[in-house]
């Protein structure tokens, strides 16, 4: 991430949440370690370190695979519920539907800042594979990260691409043929497909992803496999722009 400036953060006038809001205003531009947090926030490096390892232990602040500091898992768990929507409650039987078809797991998959956030889950999505609605990681590998990215303006593309394990000819590749397909680093060991969910003026506001291990899920995803995926992103997709179109007024 850069650190060339600190994020403006709000005041209340209470010292020690002032820095911790300080430390995650750094956090959710994304990954940082415990240095760049001391060097962005301009805090004494005691500090930081207490205040950071005190938000770990809350949940408010976790660790990505290289030990650098992210958005926690409960406040993953907030956003979902701030952004409980059509779609997050739109999901539950489309994904329970499609893991009946595949026999794979499947989730639902938003964008917040530089993390991916599980906001649906198919029923039967337990064990070794369980992610729960709630999981926030960083959206920085992966089949899912690219679908998220894929499509988003020049900008965002280019602030989404920092740090991230794949390149901008691979974004390319994924929105010519619609879909992404690898190693899902949320799972290790497991295989993800991802496909795009669009709004309105087709802006992708999520990812659907079916995941599994081999030889359930093969290296290159099937025709039968990618079609369930893409029917059941294409059902999601027409039920926010029915709901959209239903909330729209109309003029006199």
């Amino acid at each position: 991430m850069s650190v060339a400036t600190r994020p403006p953060t709000r005041i209340s006038g209470i010292g020690v949440l002032d820095k911790a809001s300080t430390l995650l205003a750094i956090v959710e531009q994304g990954p940082a370690s415990l240095a760049q947090l001391v060097e962005v926030s301009g805090f004494a490096r005691p500090t930081v370190h207490r205040i950071a390892q005190g938000m770990e232990r809350l949940g408010l602040l976790a660790r990505d695979f290289q030990g650098r500091f992210v958005v926690g898992p409960r406040l993953g768990n907030i956003a979902v519920e701030v952004r409980r929507d059509q779609l997050a409650k739109a999901a539950a039987p489309v994904l329970d539907d499609l893991h009946a078809l595949t026999g794979l797991h499947a989730r639902l998959f938003r964008r917040h800042g530089a993390e991916q956030i599980c906001i649906g889950t198919s029923a039967e999505a337990t064990g070794g594979e369980q992610l729960p609605v709630g999981t926030a990681r960083p959206a920085t590998a992966g089949p899912v990260a690219q679908v998220l990215l894929a499509w988003e303006e020049p900008e965002s593309l280019y602030e989404g691409l920092r740090g991230a394990r794949f390149t901008a000819a691979q974004l390319t590749v994924v929105r010519q043929r619609g879909w992404a397909h690898g190693p899902d680093p949320m799972l290790p060991g497991t295989v993800s497909t991802a496909v795009p969910v669009c709004a309105l003026g087709n802006q992708v506001v999520a990812a659907l992803a079916l995941t599994g291990r081999g030889p359930r899920m093969p290296s290159t995803p099937s025709r039968l496999l990618l079609g369930a995926a893409i029917d059941a992103a294409g059902e999601l997709s027409d039920g926010l722009r029915r709901s959209r179109a239903v909330r729209r007024p109309v003029a006199g």
